[in-house]
């Protein structure tokens, strides 16, 4: 069988890493992939990108599976144009992803069906939404409603931050959301206290399977200071989430998800991801939904998969998720993503990466933003690598990912020394 995985980030390694693993898998493309994947004899990088493009090409190699990574092509119909043409891909059609690419779509929705998540109100007129800040106060929450790369939510401390973020988002569009029709829009949401977790699931439009438990940490620098990035790192699984939350969260959130969706036409199929704030009482919010699995949490959580990849994917695209039973390692993994000099705003490219290691029983470094040039890779975006180990616990799974990171070198490298530290008490 040959599979094709759609994307280039470290999620898309990390997805193609583990499907080449399969005995079943003959040959494992990524499209258009990166410097990591290049380099691995098990998968071979397709430089297309055009939804239609891509789709003529599978046809023509007789891809079996295609897995989506990233949010642009599900909001630009990937699934729908290979599935009119016949062909099996695991994801949400553009109709269903819009859980991911309009805030405004995702909040109306979790009100309609009663699913726990903040206060908000959704803008277009930027005076309308300063005056909201006004009344309310901060902290606040301000979210552009179009696709941003994970950078479209800031977390506002002060009213002055809030009205820069709404300024950035409505008017100066400096973190390059990809509007929604109706033109730029910001959700503005009440500020929700408690600890954030990742919950991942597989749907195959009516079952749904849980995949393990993961932590991200969004901001920049260490102790959650500086602005929200795409993740800095990630360990799983997540303490916090105990079986009672992961219950609530199933019976709250996914469930009614899943059925409201159903129930609208739309049904969901492929990965839904649940942004969850959980309180000091044990309640479970939803800070958000993704229509695909987490960059960085895909790493960790890959390491820790024994099950094969490829057959719980024959699964979820053949409407028989209830008959899989997932299977763990039961370490902790944990990844630290390395960063490029300039990151979040302004990334600097073609630093030369020197020092990566290969991969052992326990370690493995994911690329995302790296590119090959002249024989050497380089960093070609913000995210570069993500550096994870599995150990028996968060600690030594920290000072193992830590080890591997340090050896590794590029000017202006940037990476926190925390990662995983909520579960070190």
């Amino acid at each position: 069988m040959k599979v094709l995985v759609i994307g280039g980030g470290g999620r898309e390694h990390a997805l193609a890493w583990k499907l080449a693993q399969s005995p079943k898998v003959q040959a494992v493309f990524v499209a258009p992939g990166n410097g990591g994947t290049a380099q691995d004899s098990r998968l071979g990088n397709i430089a297309i990108t055009d939804v239609k493009a891509l789709r003529e090409w599978a046809q023509a190699e007789k891809i079996a599976l295609t897995v989506v990574g990233p949010e642009q092509p599900l909001a630009a119909g990937v699934v729908d144009e290979f599935r009119a043409h016949g062909m099996r891909i695991f994801g949400p059609t553009r109709a269903a992803a819009q859980l991911e690419s309009s805030k405004a779509f995702s909040k109306a929705f979790m009100k309609r069906h009663h699913i726990p998540t903040a206060d908000y109100e959704a803008f277009t007129d930027a005076a309308a939404a300063h005056a909201y800040v006004d009344a309310r106060g901060a902290p606040i929450v301000v979210k552009a409603d179009g696709l941003a790369a994970g950078k479209g939510v800031v977390v506002a401390m002060t009213a002055q931050e809030a009205h820069e973020a709404i300024d950035f988002m409505l008017l100066d569009n400096k973190l390059g959301v990809t509007h929604n029709a109706g033109g730029a829009r910001v959700v503005i949401e009440e500020f929700l206290a408690g600890e954030e977790a990742s919950f991942i699931v597989m749907c195959d439009g009516k079952n749904v399977t849980a995949l393990a438990t993961s932590q991200d940490h969004k901001r920049l620098l260490d102790g959650d200071e500086g602005p929200n990035t795409g993740g800095m790192g990630a360990y799983s699984p997540a303490p916090v989430v105990t079986p009672e939350i992961h219950a609530r969260a199933m019976r709250e959130i996914i469930l009614p998800t899943i059925k409201g969706m159903e129930s609208a036409g739309i049904p969901f199929t492929g990965f839904l991801y649940a942004g969850l704030m959980i309180d000091a009482q044990g309640r479970v919010k939803t800070l958000e939904f993704n229509c695909r699995m987490g960059d960085p949490e895909t790493q960790p959580i890959m390491m820790r998969l024994k099950s094969d990849l490829f057959d719980v994917m024959l699964a979820a695209t053949s409407g028989s998720l209830d008959q899989i039973d997932l299977e763990w390692d039961r370490r902790t993994a944990l990844g630290i993503v390395m960063a490029a000099h300039g990151y979040p705003m302004n990334p600097r490219k073609g630093d030369v990466i020197s020092g990566l290691p290969k991969e052992t029983d326990s370690t493995m470094v994911f690329h995302a933003g790296t590119a090959g040039k002249d024989g050497a890779i380089i960093a070609s975006g913000g995210r570069v690598l993500c550096v994870t180990a599995l150990a028996d616990s968060v600690k030594g799974a920290q000072q193992k990912a830590y080890e591997v990171a340090n050896s590794i070198h590029f000017d202006g490298a940037q990476y926190r020394k925390d990662i995983g530290y909520r579960a070190i008490r």
